[in-house]
C-alpha cells in the first residue's frame, strides 16, 4: 500500500469529518431551539418520544449529539429516564439515515453542491441564510471526503498485505470489538458504517463481517453521551446507561440471530440492496429497527437496569438552597441547545426566592418578627449570589456557538437578572422598614395596613403572570400583566392621596406616614419590575427585528 493512497485516505476521512461537524453544527444553530421546543413537549410517552428522537437524529445527522442532548434534558429535571428511553430509542434508528444517504451514488455530485454552498456564504447577508449555506458546505464536504475514501479504496484491492489485514477480521467478536473501538475515537458511529459500506462497496470486506463490526459500531457511539454525562447527576448517568445498555441488549441479541440464521438473514437483506454499499445501509436499518421493535415493550425494566448500574442519590438542592446553583453550574452539562433552558430554570428559581422574600418582608411590617426581618437579609444575600452566579453564566455562554433564537434571548436574560434582583432590594427596604417600625415604635393604621395588604395581593398577582410568560412561554396573561400595572399605578397614586388625608387629620404619625409611602413606592415599583420581566424577551425581539430593517430601536425606559 502506498504512501499516497494512506495520504488519500486520511485526507478523505478528514474531509468526512471536517463536513459532518461543520453540517450538524450549522443544523443545531438554525433549528437547534425548535428541535429543543419538540423534544420539550412531545416527549410525553414512549412512543411519541420515539418518534420524535427519531427525526431529531435524522434531521442534525447525528445520535451522539441528540443523546447528549438528553442527558442534558434530564440532568437539568426538564426530562424524565422514561421519556429519555424513548428518545434514545428513535434516535438509534435516526442515526441510520446518514449511511442510507451515503450508500446512494451522491459523492459525483459534491463538487457542485460544495460550489453552491460556498457562493450562497460569500455573498449572503442574512445570518439564518448564511447558516443555511454552512449546511450545504458541510454536506458537499462530507460527499468529497467519500469520494476521495473510495478512489482509494479501490487501490487497496490489489494490495496482499491488505487482503491478510482484513481477512483476520474474519472473526465477529473481533470484527465488533474493531467497530467498537473507531467508533469511540472518532465519536460518531455514521463515519465508522460510512467507511464500512465504501469497503463493501469495493468487496474488501465480507457482508457478515460488516454486519458485527455495526454492531460494535452501535455500542461505541455510547461513549459520547457516557462522557457527556460524568460531570452530570445521577439521573443524567442512567440515561446514558440506557444508552449503553440498549445498544448492549440489541447486540447480544444480533448475535443469537446471526448464531442461528446467519445465511437466511444476509439473504434477506440482499432481497433488497442493489449492491453491497446498500446491503450496509440496509442492515444497520433494519439492525436497529428490529432491537427497537424488540426493546420498546421492555422500557420500564430497561430503566431499572439503567437505575441499578447506577446507585444512589444526588445531594438535593431546593429553590432556597442558599449560595448554590440548581440547573447551571459543576454539576451541569454544558449544552448549547439547552444552556438557555437552564438558565430560565435558575432565574425562575431566583424570582420564586425574591417573591416569597417579599412576602416574608411585608408580614414582618405588620407582626415586627425579628427572625422573619433576620431570614429576609439572609434570603436577599442569596438572591445577590444568584445575580453574580447566573450574570457570569450569561457571559461565558454569549461566547459560545448557540442556536440562534438564544442568541437572540441573551440581551433579556441579562435585563430578567436584574429586574429579579431589584424586587430583591425592594423586600429588603421592607424589612428595614420593619426594623425602623420596631425601633422607633411607629403605628400604622388598620386602614393603611388594609391597603397595603390588598397592594401587596396585586404585586404577588402580577409577578406570577409574569414569571408564568416568561419561564413558560405563556402569554394567556400578557394583557392582564399590562392591565395590572395600570391599576398598581393607579393604586399607588391613590393610597399616596389617601395617605396625605391621614397625616392632614392627624390618623397616623410623621414616621409611620413615611414608612407607609416608601412601602407603597416600593410596591409600585415592584410592579415595573415584574412587566419588564414579562416583557423582556418581546422586547429583545423587537429590538433586532427593528435593528435588521435598519430602525433604530426605541429602548423602555
Amino acid at each position: 500500500m502506498s504512501v499516497s493512497v494512506i495520504v488519500a485516505l486520511c485526507g478523505g476521512l478528514g474531509l468526512f469529518l471536517y463536513g459532518m461537524k461543520i453540517m450538524s453544527k450549522a443544523i443545531e444553530t438554525v433549528a437547534g431551539a425548535k428541535l429543543r421546543h419538540i423534544l420539550e413537549i412531545f416527549t410525553t410517552n414512549r412512543f411519541t418520544g420515539m418518534i420524535v428522537g427519531l427525526i431529531f437524529t435524522a434531521v442534525i445527522q447525528s445520535s451522539s449529539a441528540c443523546t447528549a442532548m438528553v442527558v442534558s434534558f434530564v440532568n437539568a429535571g426538564l426530562m424524565n429516564l422514561y421519556q429519555a428511553a424513548g428518545v434514545i430509542l428513535g434516535a438509534n434508528i435516526g442515526t441510520t439515515v446518514t449511511s442510507q444517504l451515503v450508500s446512494f451514488n451522491i459523492s459525483k455530485y459534491a463538487p457542485v453542491i460544495l460550489l453552491v454552498g460556498v457562493v450562497s456564504l460569500m455573498f449572503s447577508k442574512k445570518e439564518k441564510t448564511k447558516d443555511i449555506a454552512e449546511i450545504i458546505v458541510g454536506f458537499g464536504i462530507l460527499f468529497m471526503g467519500l469520494q476521495t475514501m473510495s478512489s482509494s479504496m479501490s487501490f487497496l484491492k490489489e494490495d496482499a498485505r491488505v487482503a491478510s489485514l482484513l481477512l483476520s477480521l474474519d472473526n465477529p467478536i473481533l470484527a465488533t470489538i474493531v467497530g467498537f473501538a473507531i467508533t469511540s475515537i472518532v465519536q460518531s458511529s455514521s463515519v465508522t458504517v460510512s467507511i464500512v459500506l465504501l469497503m463493501a462497496k469495493q468487496d474488501l470486506l465480507g457482508l457478515p463481517m460488516c454486519m458485527y463490526i455495526i454492531m460494535g459500531c452501535n455500542i461505541g457511539a455510547c461513549s459520547t453521551a457516557v462522557l457527556a454525562s460524568l460531570s452530570g447527576k445521577k439521573d443524567a448517568k442512567r440515561a446514558a446507561m440506557i444508552h449503553l445498555w440498549f445498544n448492549v441488549i440489541g447486540t447480544v441479541i444480533m448475535y443469537v440471530i446471526m448464531a442461528v440464521g446467519q445465511d437466511q438473514v444476509i439473504s434477506f437483506i440482499k432481497m433488497f440492496s442493489a449492491d453491497n454499499g446498500r446491503f450496509v445501509a440496509n442492515a444497520h436499518t433494519l439492525m436497529k429497527i428490529a432491537q427497537v421493535i424488540l426493546v420498546l415493550p421492555f422500557v420500564k425494566p430497561l430503566v431499572k437496569l439503567a437505575s441499578a448500574t447506577v446507585r444512589g442519590e444526588d445531594e438535593k438542592v431546593g429553590y432556597r438552597e442558599n449560595f448554590q446553583l440548581k440547573y447551571i453550574g459543576s454539576k451541569v452539562i454544558f449544552n448549547p441547545a439547552t444552556a438557555m433552558i437552564e438558565v430560565v430554570k435558575e432565574l425562575d428559581r431566583m424570582a420564586s426566592l425574591a417573591s416569597e422574600n417579599l412576602n416574608r418582608a411585608m408580614n414582618a411590617l405588620v407582626t415586627l418578627d425579628e427572625d422573619d426581618i433576620n431570614e429576609v437579609y439572609k434570603v436577599e444575600e442569596n438572591i445577590n449570589f444568584l445575580n453574580h452566579a447566573i450574570t457570569g453564566y450569561l457571559v461565558q455562554i454569549n461566547q459560545m456557538p448557540l442556536p440562534i433564537e438564544d442568541l437572540k434571548s441573551i440581551g433579556a436574560m441579562f435585563h430578567v437578572v436584574n429586574d429579579i434582583e431589584r424586587i430583591g432590594d425592594h423586600a429588603e427596604n421592607a424589612a428595614d422598614a420593619a426594623r425602623q417600625r420596631k425601633e422607633n415604635g411607629a403605628v400604622l393604621s388598620h386602614d393603611a395596613m388594609r391597603e397595603l395588604g390588598e397592594m401587596l395581593d396585586m404585586v404577588n398577582t402580577i409577578i406570577r403572570y409574569s414569571m408564568e410568560i416568561f419561564a413558560k412561554s405563556d402569554e394567556t396573561h400578557f394583557q392582564d400583566v399590562i392591565d395590572l400595572e395600570d391599576r398598581i399605578d393607579q393604586e399607588e397614586r391613590k393610597l399616596q392621596e389617601n395617605h396625605i388625608n391621614r397625616l392632614t387629620k392627624g390618623e397616623c404619625t410623621p414616621e409611620a406616614g413615611m414608612i407607609f409611602s416608601d412601602i407603597v413606592s416600593g410596591l409600585e415599583r415592584v410592579a415595573d419590575h415584574a412587566t419588564n420581566i414579562a416583557f423582556a424577551i418581546k422586547e429583545e425581539e423587537d429590538n433586532l427585528n427593528a435593528a435588521k430593517q435598519g430602525a433604530i430601536p426605541l429602548s423602555k425606559q
